[in-house]
């Protein structure tokens, strides 16, 4: 990717690291010009630029996970589909007269085990975001997830879901067509499912938009994706009155994968190149598929009875606390 085009997607926090980097681009091209050997002052600055880019992505705060969840150039559910899997078979429609461009699901092989895979779909320009209207599924395509999961269940081939969504389409035609009730199907459908289901959050989980794909017996999360109830800038809307608070509200909310994990929501965490997955999108594939294998030969040792227990336990859990009344 051209210099020009990479700042295009610079995060703010970003910025000192691309000024240096930008500073050695430039002692190298004047180095050759004049044929001088700078390699010793060369080798310091990309020390120094290498912990630097460790420094800044080891000690981000949650809204600034939040951008990086929301980059532009972050791998997407066919990214993934692409890297992990030996075949690929994209499948179409609902059944019921709409195919949702935001939700897409087909059958693959993962290291030669049969599986299907489906994942919220955001665009990588413009036009392809209108398009899949930013990664918002709606009702029918829900209804075509769970279409294409109840095939699954019956030739007993594992699910694997990619969740990166801001949420569900909240348009007016999404409401006339049953949105909250195409996801409340989901939730209650995907329970009583007798096969492996693995979900991933790559990016942004928003809410019931996430949900909605999202009953699984391992939940899994990039370290740097998000998962909450209601997007920061609404929350500080809500609660402030004011979207600007998006940063505290962000840190209230408890949105990142190290909270969800110390909350016992999230099963694993997983490692992203320094500089996010964007960064090096094959590593963070090759670290996404042997995640899956290692979780799907696990949940191969259980009968589906004892999954469908134990996805249902899992979610019983989530919320409950113990109070210890002050002194």
């Amino acid at each position: 990717m051209s210099a020009p085009t990479r700042r295009n997607f610079l995060l703010d926090f970003e910025k000192p690291l691309a000024e240096l980097e930008g500073r050695i681009e430039q002692i190298r091209e004047l180095a050759a010009e004049n044929g001088v050997d700078v390699s010793e002052q060369i080798r310091q600055l990309e020390a120094r630029s290498h912990q630097l880019r460790q420094e800044i992505f080891s000690s981000l705060s949650p809204h600034q996970r939040l951008q990086l969840a929301r980059h532009p150039r972050r791998p997407s559910t066919l990214d993934y589909i692409q890297g992990i899997t030996d075949e690929w078979v994209e499948m179409h429609g609902d059944r019921r007269g709409s195919d949702d461009p935001a939700l897409v699901g087909g059958l693959a092989r993962l290291a030669g085990i049969p599986v299907l895979i489906l994942g919220h779909q955001k665009g990588r320009d413009t036009k392809d975001n209108v398009l899949r209207k930013f990664g918002m599924a709606s009702p029918g395509g829900y209804r075509k997830a769970m279409r294409l999961m109840e095939h699954a269940d019956r030739f007993g081939m594992p699910i694997i879901t990619f969740i990166d969504t801001p949420g569900a389409w909240a348009g007016v035609e999404a409401e006339h067509q049953g949105q909250g009730e195409a996801i409340a199907y989901n939730l209650r459908s995907m329970f009583s499912l007798d096969v492996p289901i693995i979900s991933t959050v790559i990016g942004e989980g928003g809410s019931g938009g996430a949900l909605g794909i999202g009953v699984a017996d391992r939940l899994l999360m990039f370290e740097h994706s998000v998962y909450t109830v209601a997007s920061p800038e609404a929350c500080a809307a809500i609660l402030w009155k004011d979207a600007a608070k998006a940063p505290q509200a962000a840190e209230a909310l408890k949105i990142t994968s190290w909270d969800l994990k110390n909350l016992g929501i999230l099963d694993q965490v997983l490692p992203e190149p320094v500089g996010g997955a964007h960064s090096n999108p094959l590593k963070a594939a090759e670290t996404l598929k042997q995640a899956l294998l290692q979780n799907l030969e696990a949940l191969h040792q259980l009968t589906g009875e004892q999954r469908r227990e134990l996805r249902y336990q899992k979610f019983r859990r989530m919320g409950m606390f113990t109070e210890i009344p002050a002194m």
